[in-house]
């Protein structure tokens, strides 16, 4: 059964940071892209950043590059978010999400075939 699970997600004031994790079973985590995607209310589902399997390429959006590190350890069948300089802007539901199709643009959603439940994150002071 494959199963994708978010934590650390939580409350954080402007400037702080958060790790994300995303804990992976049911599959061979090193044939797989992985994503974390994020959502407001109203809005689609955004692709934050990506790393993809094989060359171990990272992809960031413009609105999160240079704050956010995107890391992997197949070993342990984990992946990352590292998230320093959050904003107001950056509250959503944090979502990971695995991939077995190869794109070289991994932030591509509809790639994306298993998905966690997602972690809110909040920044507010």
């Amino acid at each position: 059964q494959v199963q994708l699970v978010e934590s650390g997600g939580g409350l954080v004031q402007p400037g702080g940071s958060l790790r994300l994790s995303c804990v992976t079973s049911g599959f061979t985590l090193d044939y797989y892209t992985i994503g974390w995607f994020r959502q407001v209310p109203g809005k689609e589902r955004e692709g934050v950043s990506c790393i993809r399997r094989g060359d171990g390429i990272s992809l960031y959006a413009d609105s999160v590059k240079g704050r956010f590190t995107i890391s992997r350890d197949n070993a342990k069948n984990m992946a990352y978010l590292q998230m320093n300089s959050l904003n107001p802007e950056d509250k959503a539901i944090y979502y990971c999400a695995a991939a077995n199709i190869w794109d070289r643009n991994c932030r591509r959603i509809d790639n994306y075939e298993y998905w966690g439940q997602g972690t809110q994150v909040t920044v507010s002071s």
